[in-house]
């Protein structure tokens, strides 16, 4: 092997300041820092708006109220989709131009021992983000009694604040099947 060629002012990558995720979209130090926040971040849980005011503000703050959302599915197939995120819900932490939804707490089900499923999208509307694909899915299988599941981990990519944020369950097998649930988000700096 030769000698590794040194060049002057040339710091090594662990050694270089970067600007993280304010710097270069998708670059190595953006994609570690994205990484490093989604795992060392503040949560914030989400709730159903005690008093909604149209697409602009349908969830609040766990801090504000406890209500949950609730999806019900159709005739074994989806139901409706509900509004999850209005456009001025997020950013919950005054600043941060970028979130994720994170994990879901289902607080209440319809029926026991049932498979559900659930798919969340983000965007104008619940079908025209189904439709360009901005949408992530989860699946679940409900207890018996008051067993409730969760909280369960899922993946969307980041979006700008103020995305409308949608959800919509099937229950498997059952015509029409509520589920309760709470959701929790991370907000980003870049």
């Amino acid at each position: 092997m030769g000698a590794k060629l040194q060049v002057a002012n040339s710091p090594k990558i662990d050694s270089a300041p970067v600007d993280g995720l304010l710097g270069v979209e998708h670059s190595l130090a953006y994609e570690v820092n994205e990484i490093e926040r989604h795992v060392h971040n503040w949560e914030r849980w989400m709730t159903e708006a005690a008093v909604a005011v149209g697409e602009t503000h349908v969830a609040d703050s766990i801090n504000d109220n406890q209500a949950s959302f609730q999806a019900d599915g159709g005739n074994n197939d989806w139901g409706a989709w509900i509004q999850i995120l209005g456009s001025s819900d997020t950013p919950v932490i005054a600043g941060m131009p970028k979130f994720d939804l994170h994990r879901m707490l289902v607080v209440g089900h319809e029926h026991n021992n049932n498979l559900y499923l659930m798919q969340i999208a983000f965007g104008a509307s619940g079908a025209a983000a189904l439709a360009a694909g901005i949408c992530t899915e989860v699946t679940l299988f409900t207890g018996g009694g008051n067993t409730e599941v969760g909280p369960i981990e899922f993946l969307n990519k980041r979006l700008d604040a103020g995305t409308k944020t949608w959800a919509r369950v099937w229950a498997v097998g059952q015509n029409t099947g509520t589920l309760n649930f709470l959701f929790g988000l991370h907000e980003y700096v870049g």
